[in-house]
C-alpha cells in the first residue's frame, strides 16, 4: 500500500539560514492534491507570548525548469 500525504506536511529546522528574515524552519506540505512549500518563523508577541508566523507558497523552481 503507498503511502497518502494527501492534506499533510512537514517541517524541518533550516539549519543554513544565512540572514534574519530567512524562515527558521522549511518544508513540504501537500493541500488537495497540490504540492506546496510552507516556511515559519519563531516569533513573540507584544505580551511575550510564542508563536510561530507562517507563509505557504509555490514549489521554487529553479529558471529554465520546466513547469
Amino acid at each position: 500500500m503507498e503511502y497518502d500525504n494527501t492534506n499533510s506536511g512537514a517541517l524541518f529546522r533550516n539549519d543554513k539560514k544565512g540572514n534574519d528574515k530567512a524562515p527558521d524552519y522549511k518544508g513540504n506540505l501537500n493541500v488537495d492534491g497540490k504540492e506546496k512549500q510552507i516556511a515559519a518563523w519563531l516569533k513573540t508577541s507584544a505580551k511575550g507570548v510564542k508563536y510561530m508566523s507562517l507563509s505557504v507558497s509555490e514549489p521554487y523552481q529553479a529558471q529554465g525548469d520546466a513547469a
